[in-house]
């Protein structure tokens, strides 16, 4: 939670697919906003079309078929990752100054946020002490299966996360053949959809709000940006 007093986390959501590079140019101009005081703090919603990420811990062996979608360095935590259509991906801009100034615990609210939405779709999503990100038991596939339904890389500056996190709604499950997604191969990767829940996204939406305000406060919401591609 924020400190007393302050305001509400704006919530935005923005319909379509968005660019890479034009969300990461808003994250970053964004941030530096908020940690001069200039604006408040945001989760942001989008979804991208098909593409991979790589960051600071990539291996590049990890990128099986670089030539599938297109490949975009960036500065978050983690390794390979895929983004595309069907995939909720959240930015989360917080001032942790107003928090609480500690890494570890920002992920693991991250974690607990996610563990929160899946519960409500009686999907026990769980930690992993060395992997990050929200997996699930899979039985059916063999006693000791496990999938990766949400994924976490986050970056910080000047105390102000950005980045976030992404849930697995109803994306081409195929799309993650491309990569080793961060760097795991003994296990695979999940949705919503591929576990049996019918759910639209802007269910989903809702759900994760109700879910934020519970660990990190209320929101408000708010109108997308306008983005360049300069």
């Amino acid at each position: 939670m924020a400190e007393a007093g302050s305001e509400s986390v704006e919530w935005v959501i923005t319909e379509g697919l968005t660019g890479y590079q034009e969300a990461v140019a808003f994250m970053e101009a964004r941030a530096a906003e908020i940690a001069e005081g200039r604006a408040r703090e945001l989760v942001w919603l989008v979804e991208h079309p098909p593409l991979y990420t790589a960051g600071t811990s990539a291996q590049e062996s990890d990128l099986v078929d670089p030539e599938r979608f297109p490949v975009h360095q960036t500065g978050r935590g983690g390794q390979y990752t895929y983004h595309g259509p069907g995939q909720r991906v959240a930015y989360v801009m917080l001032d942790l100054k107003r928090r609480t100034p500690d890494l570890r615990r920002y992920v693991a609210a991250l974690e607990a946020w996610l563990i929160t939405t899946l519960d409500v779709y009686n999907i026990r999503g769980e930690r992993r002490e060395d992997r990050v990100g929200v997996w699930v038991r899979r039985p059916d596939k063999g006693e000791t299966a496990e999938d990766k339904i949400a994924a976490i890389g986050i970056r910080v500056r000047r105390w102000v996360t950005f980045h976030g996190i992404s849930l697995n709604v109803e994306p081409d499950l195929s799309h993650f053949s491309g990569i080793v997604p961060c760097g795991v191969t003994e296990h695979g990767v999940t949705s919503l959809v591929d576990l049996g829940r019918i759910v639209t996204m802007p269910e989903v939406d809702a759900v994760m709000r109700r879910a934020f305000e519970e660990i990190f406060g209320p929101t408000e919401r708010a109108d997308p940006p306008l983005l360049t591609d300069d």
